[in-house]
């Protein structure tokens, strides 16, 4: 038997009800009821919800892998996927993990300063070095202190952190240093983490809807935006874009978290859904790496863009931080200097 959980166990429950009842009453020999299905066991049935599309690496290198490995693991554990924001926007979902009704979800490090102020420093412009510096930080034991606060403060668990690239500007114009954004209307989220890093950055940040960028672009009603390259291709912002800056102002960081069904699983079974976690950062690392190359390769062979690498990244990375900690203050002020203090 499996059981789907949270909200999904209801409704097969009540579907179950009136074929029980109907049983009962004939007396029908229930023998064949209890063939299959494991033996007779209950297979745990996890929803793992996130925003992206299916064909962007936090899905097929991702989320993807999860569900199979953990199929693979044999250890009584399936994984149900609902990409594109099926359950909700980011800050719905949020909720519904700590509440129970989703179990696990990929979320963005700002997202999630929502509910834990501090983890949200995970999405500084700058903070890492690139995803080298993001695994050395989360393996390390500096990085047990925010885990633990966000876990205490939300009830949820972080299972793991990988970055989806790192984020470029585009615009009209080139943008090779922090004067070049003066005067430019950029886009950034909405969220407090990312207006810090649109001031430190030294950009003036307008908050328009992911879904919205294009034609917001496209009227003018911004001057550019940012963004990594996977979310920059499969919005088409090359149509109503010039120039693609590469800037690699900061990490897009995606973290794993799971809500209280994690109690309820076995030893065995942690261990399981731990081990295919941890194999998906690897494969979104990789898969990350090969799609931004072979994008870039593809918009230089025809002429999409006017791709600009004579970026002064040092000029831009010494104002981010410098602003950023001055900015800073009490638990997200030490979680940045943790994360700075294991820059190679």
């Amino acid at each position: 038997m499996k059981v789907q959980r949270r909200r999904h166990l209801a409704l097969a429950t009540l579907a179950v009800l009136p074929a029980m009842m109907l049983a009962g009453c004939s007396g029908g020999n229930t023998e064949s009821e209890s063939e299959g299905g494991g033996g007779g066991g209950e297979e745990i049935e996890l929803t793992l919800a996130h925003s992206y599309n299916e064909d962007q690496p936090q899905h097929r290198c991702g989320a993807q892998v999860i569900a199979d490995e953990v199929a693979a693991a044999d250890v009584g554990v399936t994984v149900e996927i609902f990409p594109s924001s099926q359950l909700g926007g980011d800050a719905d979902r949020i909720s519904s993990v700590a509440s129970g009704d989703i179990d696990i979800d990929i979320q963005g490090a700002s997202a999630l300063g929502a509910v834990y102020e501090p983890i949200s420093v995970l999405d500084a412009a700058y903070v890492f070095e690139d995803s080298d510096h993001l695994a050395a930080f989360m393996a390390s034991d500096e990085s047990q202190t925010v885990i633990d606060g966000f876990a205490e403060s939300a009830g949820v668990q972080t299972l793991g952190a990988w970055s989806a690239g790192a984020r470029q500007f585009t615009a009209n114009k080139p943008v090779t240093e922090p004067a070049d954004l003066e005067g430019l209307r950029i886009r950034f989220p909405g969220s407090p983490q990312f207006l810090m890093n649109a001031e430190a950055l030294g950009a003036s940040a307008t908050e328009v809807a992911y879904e919205e960028l294009y034609l917001a672009l496209q009227q003018g009603t911004v001057d550019g935006q940012e963004n990594p390259i996977t979310n920059i291709k499969a919005q088409n912002l090359a149509e109503v874009q010039d120039y693609l800056s590469m800037t690699n102002h900061q990490l897009n960081t995606n973290l794993i978290i799971a809500g209280p069904v994690w109690d309820d699983l076995s030893e065995e079974q942690r261990e399981a859904v731990n081990a295919a976690v941890e194999k998906a950062v690897t494969e979104v690392t990789t898969c990350v790496e090969e799609d931004e190359a072979e994008t870039l390769a593809q918009w230089k062979a025809d002429g999409a863009w006017e791709i600009v690498e004579d970026v002064d990244v040092d000029a831009f990375r010494s104002a981010a931080l410098e602003h950023l900690e001055g900015e800073y203050t009490g638990d997200s002020l030490a979680v940045f200097e943790s994360i700075r203090a294991t820059a190679d």
